[in-house]
């Protein structure tokens, strides 16, 4: 009896993870490959061959590349220049959290109005004589305009969420590791690359794996500032299940986030367990 407890304990939250999460999923899988009542792939096929389909797993994976590895330097940077207690560095830490309050749809339209091609930054160009008749950042023949402009916004937007989960790891991290590194005579960079990155490892891991598989379902930012000229997997799923009313493809599409989310996330566990190793 006794070692049934603990299940007895766990079944609500079980059934309500089922419920929740497995339900849809298996609906999704099932949606993926029927056609009325018969199993197909023709729903996989029309994705694959659907134009919009390579341009949108590319930029997928190219904005989680870039924007990934510019967020941690911008949110370690902020979070040690925190630890070193600034004036008004409580000022500091809530002006910088303050994108976590805003929607990705609002951030995105807070963007579109400086990249727009009547917008801030070009206003800001022609005042300055750069470019006097403005750039296009969003134009539909400017890929690396909209992908600039893209990584810019959601580096704003998103950068906050990392940078307050490196402050939770800096916060644990006794301060006799640095001055004892500090008394060996070990530099700044030294102490930051041997003792406090190591100390906030756990930290550093957990939003590495949330910010990536983030990243890979970036969506309004994107949908606000470029629509479907800058194509996204999540936005495509969008575009099949709202716009063109198929729920079958869109639901491969979906999968297909699922199954990109679940491979970084398995390759990130191995590899950090083997070097834990």
């Amino acid at each position: 009896m006794r070692s049934r407890i603990p299940w007895l304990l766990l079944a609500p939250s079980i059934v309500f993870m089922l419920l929740l999460f497995g339900w849809p999923l298996v609906q999704g899988v099932l949606a993926a490959f029927r056609s009325g009542d018969s199993f197909t792939v023709d729903n996989w096929t029309r994705m694959w061959g659907d134009a919009y389909f390579g341009r949108a797993l590319r930029n997928t994976l190219l904005l989680t590349v870039v924007v990934v590895p510019v967020q941690f330097v911008l949110a370690i940077g902020m979070a040690l220049l925190l630890q070193s207690r600034p004036k008004l560095a409580g000022v500091h830490f809530y002006l910088w959290t303050i994108p976590l309050a805003m929607s990705e749809l609002a951030a995105g339209l807070v963007w579109l109005s400086i990249f727009s091609n009547r917008g801030y930054l070009n206003s800001f160009l022609s005042w300055l004589g750069i470019a006097p008749d403005g750039i296009g950042w969003l134009d539909y023949d400017n890929p690396a305009g909209m992908l600039f402009a893209v990584v810019v916004a959601e580096v704003w937007r998103a950068t906050s969420l990392v940078f307050v989960i490196v402050v939770a790891g800096l916060q644990m991290v006794p301060k006799d590791f640095d001055e004892a590194a500090q008394v060996f005579g070990a530099t700044a960079w030294q102490r930051l690359w041997h003792v406090t990155l190591p100390a906030i490892r756990p930290s550093l891991q957990v939003a590495l794996i949330l910010r990536t598989i983030l990243a890979i379902q970036v969506f309004a930012v994107a949908q606000a500032l470029t629509g479907r000229n800058f194509p996204l997997l999540v936005g495509e799923t969008y575009q099949w299940y709202v716009n063109l009313q198929n729920a079958a493809v869109a639901s491969a599409l979906a999968l297909v986030v699922l199954a990109i989310s679940l491979a970084v996330s398995i390759v990130y566990l191995r590899t950090l367990r083997r070097e834990r190793a």
